[in-house]
């Protein structure tokens, strides 16, 4: 069979099941090696710290679809590392849940594409809300409105998707957990998160267990 995506090779006949398998992997792999790594890491990280550790706010994440799920998922990550957030989702922010957000909080968007009409929506509202509140913003396209909107902007590389139609948001969705992985990394070794603070947030569990372990507690 044929067709109009060639960011693998999906046409080329007569490969075992292990190939394609390596080829995804392979394709993943070098989107998260393309990774632009430049100062918006180390900035997002001080505008996160300013605003939850230095003043007391939260992070507030949010994104639509599958970018919501990992704006979601690495806000629940933050809050077990030792940087409160919540997940703050984006259409339901127009029906009083945009109550959430605090003065002293910074925003933490997720679009790959920079234009869903939620996630703009959103800024508006959070704005009018608090003028001043601070947004971090992973996109891959910073040229984007939201990307110009942003204080600091993480680009993801805007790498091609594996999904065979090249549609799907797979390695767009792979990237920006990877870059979720490393703020949460980096502010943890900003603030010093210990086994013992670790232990304190996870009472349950093989992790709880495996902190309490570890701190010697």
């Amino acid at each position: 069979y044929q067709i109009a995506y060639t960011g693998i090779s999906h046409a080329r006949p007569g490969r075992t099941m292990y190939e394609k398998v390596a080829e995804v992997l392979q394709h993943e792999a070098n989107a998260i090696l393309d990774i632009p790594v430049d100062d918006s890491f180390e900035s997002a990280i001080e505008v996160i710290h300013r605003q939850v550790h230095q003043k007391g706010g939260s992070l507030v994440a949010s994104g639509m679809g599958r970018a919501g799920e990992i704006a979601q998922n690495r806000g629940t990550t933050c809050s077990s590392t030792g940087t409160p957030a919540v997940f703050l989702h984006p259409a339901e922010a127009q029906h009083g849940d945009l109550g959430v957000i605090q003065p002293d909080d910074v925003l933490l968007l997720i679009s790959n594409s920079g234009k869903t009409r939620e996630i703009l929506e959103l800024v508006d509202l959070a704005l009018n809300l608090y003028e001043q509140l601070p947004i971090v913003v992973i996109t891959s396209k910073p040229e984007s409105r939201l990307g110009r909107v942003a204080d600091v902007c993480i680009d993801t590389g805007d790498p091609q998707e594996v999904c065979l139609l090249g549609l799907s948001p797979t390695t767009s969705t792979t990237v920006m957990t990877v870059i979720g992985d490393a703020l949460i990394v980096l502010m943890m070794g900003r603030i010093g998160f210990s086994n013992e603070e670790y232990a304190k947030r996870h009472h349950g569990g093989y992790l709880g267990t495996m902190s309490r372990k570890q701190a010697g507690m």
